[in-house]
């Protein structure tokens, strides 16, 4: 019911908008508003169909994972975290598998391998869902988790700097908001799972989870202890890490596979023909809050809510320029590709302020925060859920948090 409000919400502010801007002179305004929602019907469609070999990549390898044993190993593994945070979900459950891949696939900063994994666990966990109609307590926690996005290597980011730069000859370091978007991360992911556990009554100083929490959390500070003494060699370990473990559990699901004597080709054209399926299922509900985004944000309404934050801190802050990035920060958890192309704006002409206080900010914002209202659209829209409960307020809650430390931890590094 709340996205429901939120999408209608999205075109009424834009026809308001777009009405007042045709009063005062813009003519235009509604017509562009027009076809920039049929640009966005026909995006939606090519993602999807982009997003169909993807799928049927990672759901085939996630097919011989789960036929080799791989993903039954990973389960055990995380079997006593899982059975607190996850209460509803028996023990034998296929979702516990997928939760782990996809939550790997988030932390590698791997876009395009986390979301069909997502979308596999988002299937899993309604086969336990008793009510099909709304989310379950667990489909809700995923989500949170999922939109909180820890991320200890922002691959993407990276990779985008790093190639910005070098096309315009700009020095520096394209890894430098590392450390800025793993803090980010880290607490918009403790802070969504503690809303969540609030609301569902999870104690989580339960030893169990003390434990587990407490281990993730030595190894990231060991990690950026490393790092911080290694700074040279981010980019580097960032690409060769990235990579190295994702291909690793290709590896290893095809070793096991073989180990357990299972039809290794045949089980990945079965697991493929399932990532099919789910990639033409979410092409309406994609397309749907792609439009909708887009009639908001080309109405103007996007740039009066940002000019109304700046005038709003200005009146108690002397030093308002994180405003600037606010863009990137808001369209984030609308659009993914939206928020990109605004970061790359901010960078300027030629890449020039890459370098700036801004234009690292940006590239922050982009790495801490997910796109939270596609994540539901596409994955409760994957398994019919019609009632999405708090699942929103939970991922926005958890999102403003990533964003307030981005800001912060912003002003720390680079003022």
């Amino acid at each position: 019911m709340t996205l429901n409000y939120i999408w209608i919400g999205f075109f009424i502010v834009a026809f308001i908008v777009a009405l007042i801007k045709t009063i005062y002179g813009d003519p235009e305004i509604f017509t562009v508003i027009v076809n920039s929602i049929f640009e966005r019907a026909e995006l939606g469609f090519k993602l999807s169909i982009g997003l169909t070999g993807i799928m049927a990549l990672w759901l085939g390898i996630m097919k011989i994972g789960e036929k080799g044993g791989a993903v039954n190993l990973l389960s055990k593994l995380f079997a006593p975290l899982f059975q607190k945070l996850f209460p509803e979900i028996p023990k034998n459950s296929k979702a516990h598998g997928a939760i782990i891949m996809n939550i790997s696939a988030n932390i590698l900063g791997l876009d395009n391998a986390a979301t069909p994994l997502g979308l596999k666990a988002m299937d899993e966990l309604q086969k336990e869902n008793p009510n099909k109609k709304e989310a379950s307590n667990a489909q809700i926690l995923f989500l949170v988790l999922n939109t909180s996005g820890l991320t200890l290597i922002p691959t993407s980011i990276i990779a985008l700097r790093a190639s910005a730069m070098a096309e315009n000859n700009i020095s520096g370091n394209p890894t430098d908001i590392f450390l800025p978007i793993l803090i980010a991360t880290f607490c918009s992911t403790i802070a969504g799972l503690i809303i969540v556990s609030i609301i569902q009554k999870i104690n989580l100083f339960q030893k169990t989870i003390i434990a587990y929490l407490g281990t993730g959390l030595l190894l990231i500070a060991g990690l950026v202890y490393y790092l911080i003494n290694h700074k040279d060699q981010i980019e580097i370990i960032s690409s060769v890490l990235s990579g190295a473990i994702i291909f690793s559990f290709i590896i290893g699901f095809i070793s096991l596979g073989i180990k357990n004597k299972i039809n290794i080709y045949e089980e990945f054209i079965e697991g493929a023909k399932e990532g099919f399926n789910v990639a033409v299922r979410i092409i309406p509900y994609l397309i749907a809050m792609l439009c909708a985004v887009g009639a908001f944000t080309t109405s103007g309404a996007m740039e009066y809510l940002t000019n109304g934050i700046s005038a709003f801190f200005s009146l108690f802050l002397s030093d308002t320029q994180f405003v600037n990035a606010l863009p990137t920060a808001i369209m984030k958890p609308l659009s993914g590709g939206g928020a990109r192309g605004m970061m790359v704006e901010s960078w300027g002409q030629n890449a020039s302020q890459i370098n700036s206080f801004v234009g690292r900010l940006t590239s922050t914002f982009q790495g801490s925060t997910e796109t939270t209202f596609y994540v539901i659209a596409v994955y409760f829209g994957s398994v019919g859920i019609k009632k999405t409960r708090y699942a929103i307020l939970a991922g926005l809650f958890a999102d403003l948090v990533g964003i307030i430390t981005a800001i912060i931890i912003a002003y720390i590094f680079w003022r």
